[in-house]
C-alpha cells in the first residue's frame, strides 16, 4: 500500500469522520468496550440477586483466575526486570561498533505547550549528554501557536544554548485552528516531522532510510546509552522498516517529591509496560517511542484528529502493511515525571485525568475492528488473535478491579435470607479473602523492583522516606480501583455514548526540594 492508495478511512478518528453505513458500523464498534464493561458489572448485580449461589461460584472462580493471572504476569515482570537491569549495565557502544552505525541519524521531536524552561532544559541536556555523537542528532522543538509568546521565548532560549551542539536544531510552530485537526501532541509532532523533513533531512541530503525518529514527551530524560541501544536494535532487527521501538517508561524525574498515590500509579504503569515487553506480540507503542523515518513518511505520520496518537501510530502502520508490523521492546528505560501538582488534591485530580486520557486508548478498538472488516489482506488468524487481546485488555482494565474489590460481597448483600444460611455464604468471604491475600503477595516483588529503579535519594531526605517507598504498596487495592478501573470505565462510557474527549495536557510540576 502507498499513500495514494490509502483508503479514506485509514486516518479516521471517530464515527463522525465517516458517512452512511460505514459511519453506523464504526459508531457501533465504538460502543463495544463500554457495553462489555457495563454488561459485566450490571450482570454481576443481577445474578447476585436472582441466583446468588451461581454468583458466589462465579466470584470464587474469577478470584482464582485473577490469582493465576497475577502469578503469570509476575513471572513476566521479574524476567523483564532482569533483562532491563542487564541492558542498563551493558556496554552498548561495544555492541554497536561492529555494525558500522556512523550513517545513522536520530531525529528527536520534543513537543511542548506551556512547560517550564527548566523542565525542557533537563530533557534536552539529557539528550546532549547521551553517549552518541550529537552531530548525528537532529533536535526539533515543537511549539504550539496557541501557547503564545512565552513558548516562543522558551524555545529561542533553548536554541541559543544548544543549537551549536547538535547536528541540526529546528523550532517549529504548529498553527492553531486547522480544520480537521485536534489540538494535541499528534497534530503538533506531525507538523514538526514534516517541517524537519524539509529543513533538516532534505536540506542536508540525509536518506530517510538512515533516520530514526524518537517522539518524546516534553519531560523525557534519556538514559546515557539509549541512542546506542536503539541503534543496535534498529540495525539488527529483521525487516527493520516494519518495526517500532519501545523503551521502558520510568517516572523517576521527580519520584522523591511525588506523593505515595502518584508513585504507586506511576510504578504500576511502568510494571505493565515491562510485562508487555516480555509479550511483544501484545505490545503497542506508548508515550515516548521511536520509529524509522522512512516508515513514518510512508504511512502519513501521526494522526492529527485523536487523543491516543502514541498507540495509534502503531495501528496505522499495522494496517498500512497488512498486519506485517510489530514493536521491538528495547528493555531499556527513559525517565519521565510522576504526576505532581501544587497541592495534594490537585495531584489526585491530575492522576485521574491522566489515567482517563490513557484509558481513552480504547478508541483504538473500533479503528482496529473496522480495518479488520475492510482489509481482507490481513490473515484471519492474526485478526482473531489481535481482536481477542484488545477486547480482553480493555475489558479487564475497567471491570476486573471492581469485580475483585467491590462486587465480591454482592451475593451476601443481595442473595437474601435463604442464601445467607448456606455453608457457601459463610465461606465465601474467607475463600475470596485468602485468594486475594495470595494474589497480593506479588506486591513484595513490586516493592523490590520499584526500589531497584529509584534514583539516588536527595541528601535532604531521611531514611524513613525510603521506608515509605515500601509501605506505599498497601495502597494498591485503592489505586487500581480509583485510578485504574474508574477512569477506564469513565473513558469507555464516554466513547459508548459519543461524548468524545479532547487531548488533555498533563501539567508538569517537579516540586521543590526539601530544605
Amino acid at each position: 500500500m502507498n499513500q495514494t492508495e490509502t483508503p479514506y478511512y485509514f486516518h479516521v478518528g471517530r464515527a463522525s469522520d465517516l458517512k452512511g453505513s460505514d459511519r453506523a458500523l464504526y459508531r457501533f464498534l465504538e460502543m463495544i468496550p463500554g457495553l462489555l464493561a457495563w454488561i459485566t458489572l450490571l450482570g454481576t448485580v443481577v445474578i447476585s440477586y436472582f441466583t446468588p449461589t451461581f454468583a458466589a461460584f462465579f466470584i470464587i472462580a474469577f478470584d482464582l483466575y485473577w490469582l493465576l493471572k497475577t502469578m503469570y504476569l509476575s513471572i513476566h515482570l521479574r524476567e523483564n526486570w532482569r533483562r532491563t537491569r542487564y541492558n542498563m549495565k551493558l556496554d552498548w557502544r561495544k555492541m554497536v561498533e561492529p555494525l558500522k552505525y556512523d550513517h545513522i541519524y536520530h531525529l528527536v521531536l520534543l513537543p511542548f505547550y506551556d512547560e517550564s524552561l527548566d523542565l525542557l532544559d533537563q530533557s534536552i541536556s539529557s539528550i546532549l549528554n547521551a553517549d552518541y555523537d550529537p552531530k548525528k542528532i537532529l533536535m526539533v522543538l515543537a511549539t504550539e501557536e496557541r501557547a503564545g509568546e512565552k513558548a516562543v521565548r522558551t524555545a529561542a532560549t533553548l536554541k541559543e544554548k544548544y543549537a551549536d551542539h547538535f547536528g541540526g536544531f529546528l523550532i517549529t510552530k504548529h498553527p492553531k485552528n486547522i480544520e480537521g485537526e485536534m489540538p494535541g501532541k499528534g497534530s503538533n509532532i506531525t507538523y514538526a516531522a514534516k517541517e524537519a523533513r524539509k529543513s533538516l533531512l532534505d536540506a542536508k541530503n540525509i536518506p530517510y532510510e538512515d533516520v530514526i525518529v524518537s517522539a518524546l514527551d516534553s519531560d523525557t530524560s534519556m538514559y546515557r546509552s539509549y541512542f546506542l541501544c536503539l541503534t543496535w536494535h534498529f540495525l539488527t532487527a529483521p525487516d527493520r522498516y516494519h518495526v517500532s521501538y519501545q523503551p521502558v517508561p520510568l517516572y523517576n524525574n521527580n519520584i522523591w517529591q511525588a506523593p505515595a498515590f502518584s508513585r504507586v500509579v506511576a510504578s504500576s504503569g511502568t510494571f505493565w509496560q515491562m510485562i508487555q515487553q516480555e509479550r511483544p506480540e501484545k505490545l503497542a507503542t506508548f508515550s515516548s517511542h521511536s520509529i524509522p523515518f522512512k516508515t513514518l513518511h510512508e504511512i502519513g505520520y501521526w494522526q492529527k484528529n485523536m487523543v491516543s496518537e502514541d498507540s495509534r501510530i502503531f495501528w496505522n502502520a499495522f494496517m498500512f502493511y497488512d498486519g506485517k508490523y510489530r514493536v521491538v521492546p528495547l528493555s531499556y528505560p527513559v525517565s519521565m515525571d510522576a504526576n505532581l501538582a501544587v497541592s495534594f488534591w490537585q495531584t489526585l485530580k491530575n492522576i485521574y485525568k491522566q489515567q482517563r486520557r490513557w484509558a481513552w486508548g480504547s478508541e483504538n478498538l473500533p479503528y482496529i475492528l473496522f480495518n479488520f472488516i475492510k482489509n481482507p489482506r490481513i490473515k484471519f488468524t492474526k485478526k482473531v488473535r489481535v481482536m481477542f487481546v484488545q477486547l480482553e485488555g480493555y475489558w479487564s482494565l475497567s471491570t476486573n478491579p471492581l469485580l475483585i474489590f467491590l462486587l465480591g460481597w454482592l451475593p451476601l448483600i443481595l442473595g437474601g435470607h435463604r442464601f445467607n444460611e448456606t455453608v457457601l455464604s459463610y465461606n465465601l468471604p474467607y475463600i475470596t479473602r485468602d485468594l486475594m491475600v495470595l494474589a497480593m503477595t506479588g506486591l513484595i516483588l513490586s516493592a523490590i523492583i520499584a526500589i531497584s529503579f529509584l534514583p539516588p535519594m536527595p541528601p535532604e531526605y531521611r531514611r524513613r522516606h525510603k521506608l515509605f517507598m515500601v509501605a506505599q504498596w498497601i495502597f494498591v487495592p485503592f489505586t487500581i480501583v480509583v485510578f485504574g478501573a474508574l477512569p477506564g470505565l469513565d473513558a469507555q462510557t464516554r466513547l459508548m455514548i459519543g461524548k468524545y474527549m479532547g487531548f488533555w495536557v498533563t501539567p508538569k510540576h517537579q516540586g521543590e526540594k526539601k530544605a
